[in-house]
């Protein structure tokens, strides 16, 4: 509360994170499609198998938070 100005938050932003998955689909990189209900049904099916894909993997799903020893 006492800190002015710009301060650097420690945690990513959840829209960045979530287009920087979507993107790692090359297909979605370039719009092909004429449709938009065809894009639109990419965008779901690329969010649909990075959700199976992170609930399906054996570790944790998030990164563990970093500790500062005194």
């Amino acid at each position: 509360p006492d800190q002015r100005g710009f301060a650097v938050i420690s945690r990513r932003w959840v829209v960045e994170r979530t287009l920087a998955w979507l993107t790692a689909c090359r297909r979605l990189a370039r719009d092909y499609e004429r449709d938009p209900t065809v894009s639109e049904a990419l965008i779901r099916w690329a969010a649909i198998g990075g959700m199976a894909r992170r609930l399906t993997r054996g570790g944790p799903a998030r990164r563990q938070p970093r500790y500062i020893c005194p």
